[in-house]
């Protein structure tokens, strides 16, 4: 059987629809491989298989062999009754199935786990609570761009409308978004009968194909998943991935419109792939650079030409560059430009406008719809190339571009307790960022605005945040995704809420899987403790009873270590990385210490946000909704 997805560079080869057995070696379901192993103990092998007059595969065990050959190589969830089968299925395939503590934890982690290395990853629940609980994960998925497949199952059809346990019908759940294709799944399905299986099977294998991301949902009813697939073959693709290349007519009026005056570019995430050609691009035209804080590290941050990171955590040094060094115009590279990203400021649209590249073609414009925007639909990677070819030389070297603001840290006060959250940053870029190869990933809040303001990434896909979602729990057990398809250690910096909403400890010591987690811990849901404190608001309340994360982790299995003093964080951080298994820091951070918020604080008083004090209306709150 060949398994030859590696991503959106290579063919997707299918072959030998279903994996046969041995003669007289056919093995329908979990039970009967029970009693199939008791039987050769005995040597009855052949009379326990006299009843099966047709070898067959079940529903469950062609769907574990489908997403075999559709390069799935990982699936994360919660098993349940209902599935029982299928999760039989899954567990007998070449498929590794890793069980979690809780189902959205099993989406981030297979989000992540994607990420990491460019394979479809299987979210697989069971019936009712098992789909809902995951829902913000493959919410996230969808919103990241990432290839999940959800497998779940759902009530039979007899027994629907009869209060069976967990029943998942229209009877209890809408259908509408759920179990059809929408703004959840790009496709969404209830398998009733093994004949769809084949169409299921095609649908599946060209959507993977495509560039961008793709979050499916196959429902599985429980007496569907161990009927018999008699007569149906899967069919043989071999499916390449699609290019989608910009027309030369928009490659002519893109060069036209840059060649015109002195241009940026503008790096998201969507040009992860692209990184030697953007800075090629850059080199060759002088243009200066910025990013979206998902962007961090495709374009070097310690390159003279980088500018800043724009959005939220971002520098100031991007208006600085956008007031005195204006460009006529700017290249924006894979990224929707929403609200994390620019804030919709107009201080960030140059005079002439937006050349705006994105395989999504409802992209361009979307966000500044009121700006002259050229949008073309094409991969980044192909159009950068295009341009490599046809831009001329800049005519000088480039001019001294302003670069992101970094203040000196003031010396350590007397008594260097709690630990200022700037300080563990420069740690954590010493030690993890420069000293290793480590995934970073930041949770959201503002354990994101301190490592995107401050950490520095010189290379794509070493740093991960979540901006379209933001939801909490995301690093926390993301990071276990990409610990895993990585096959190396991974860093989350995460806040005590996120950690204490959706952790995955447990698992990650079941599977000994290097996650490390570094716990800001101030005992608050501080980006909104600071913002109600600015708003002038009272009686909110936003603290958290005092947790020692490290006394919890030690209790599932994992090491972990207590850092209350600055001078000890960086052999706190040498101990996780040289560690071979889970390892949180639990950091008692200064609290009060103002997270680096200003552009946001500016978005929300754009928005009409303002303070409750009217000695002081002009003041900003600091965190991302209200």
């Amino acid at each position: 059987m060949s398994q030859n997805y590696t991503g959106s560079n290579s063919p997707l080869i299918i072959t030998e629809p279903y994996k046969e057995l041995p003669a007289n070696r056919y093995v329908e379901s979990v039970s009967d491989s029970r009693k199939v192993d008791e039987l050769e103990k005995n040597e009855g092998i052949q009379p326990f298989l006299n009843d099966q007059t047709t070898p067959t595969l079940s529903v469950a065990d062609a769907i574990a062999q489908m997403l075999e050959n559709l390069g799935v190589s990982y699936a994360f969830g919660v098993a349940g009754g209902a599935m029982a089968s299928l999760w039989g299925a899954l567990s007998n395939s070449s498929i590794e199935v890793l069980n979690f503590r809780h189902e959205a934890g099993a989406a981030f982690a297979a989000t992540e786990a994607y990420f990491a290395n460019n394979r479809p990853t299987v979210v697989f629940t069971t019936a009712g609570p098992g789909i809902t609980n995951a829902i913000t994960g493959l919410f996230a998925a969808r919103g990241e761009g990432a290839k999940v497949i959800l497998l779940s199952a759902c009530t039979s059809a007899p027994q629907r409308g009869r209060w069976a346990i967990q029943e998942t019908s229209t009877y209890t759940l809408p259908s509408g978004g759920i179990f059809t294709s929408g703004a959840l799944f790009n496709y969404a399905i209830t398998i009733e009968s093994a004949a769809q299986l084949p169409q299921i099977f095609r649908k599946l294998a060209l959507a993977l194909a495509q560039p961008g991301g793709f979050v499916a949902h196959l429902s599985i009813p429980t007496a569907v998943q161990t009927s018999l697939v008699e007569d149906i073959a899967l069919p043989q693709l071999d499916v390449s991935p699609f290019p989608m290349t910009a027309s030369k007519e928009a490659i002519a009026k893109s060069v036209e419109l840059l060649s015109s005056g002195p241009f940026a570019i503008w790096v998201g995430f969507g040009a992860r792939d692209a990184a030697d050609e953007i800075r090629q691009l850059a080199e060759k035209t002088g243009a200066g650079v910025i990013c979206s804080p998902r962007g961090k590290g495709i374009f070097p941050e310690d390159h003279p030409q980088f500018v800043g990171v724009t959005g939220l955590g971002g520098h100031a040094s991007v208006l600085t560059y956008m007031e005195e060094q204006p460009p006529l115009r700017t290249l924006v590279l894979g990224t929707r430009l929403g609200e994390p990203t620019s804030f919709w400021s107009p201080a960030l649209v140059p005079k002439g406008g937006f050349v705006h590249v994105d395989i999504d073609p409802e992209v361009p414009g979307v966000a500044y719809p009121h700006v002259e925007t050229f949008g073309v639909r094409s991969d980044i990677k192909a159009f950068v190339k295009e341009l490599l070819q046809q831009l001329p030389d800049a005519p000088h070297s480039p001019m001294s571009l302003p670069r992101p603001e970094h203040k000196a840290i003031e010396p350590a006060p007397d008594v260097d307790y709690p630990v200022r959250p700037e300080v563990l940053m420069a740690a954590i870029q010493k030690i993890i960022v420069e000293g290793s190869d480590a995934i970073v990933m930041a949770e959201c809040g503002n354990s994101f605005t301190w490592s995107t303001h401050l950490l520095q990434f010189a290379e794509a896909n070493r740093y991960r945040v979540s901006t379209g979602v933001g939801a909490m729990g995301h690093a926390v057990t993301g990071v276990l995704g990409a610990a895993l398809a990585n096959n190396s250690k991974a860093v989350g910096i995460v806040g005590d809420g996120a950690m204490l909403m959706n952790n995955e400890i447990s698992t990650a010591v079941k599977y000994k899987i290097p996650a490390i987690w570094i716990v800001l811990n101030d005992a608050r849901y501080n980006m909104c403790h600071q913002g109600m404190k600015i708003l002038g608001l009272k009686g909110a309340d936003a603290t958290l009873p005092p947790t020692n994360f490290a006394m919890i982790a030690r209790g599932m299995g994992a090491e972990a270590i207590v850092v209350v003093r600055e001078s000890d964080i960086e052999p706190a951080l040498e101990q996780a990385i040289a560690s071979n298994v889970p390892f949180l820091i639990d950091v008692v951070i200064d609290a009060d210490r103002p997270a680096p918020s200003g552009g946001r604080n500016k978005s929300l008083a754009a928005q009409g946000l303002k303070s409750s004090s009217a000695k002081n209306p002009a003041k900003q709150v600091s965190f991302p909704m209200i």
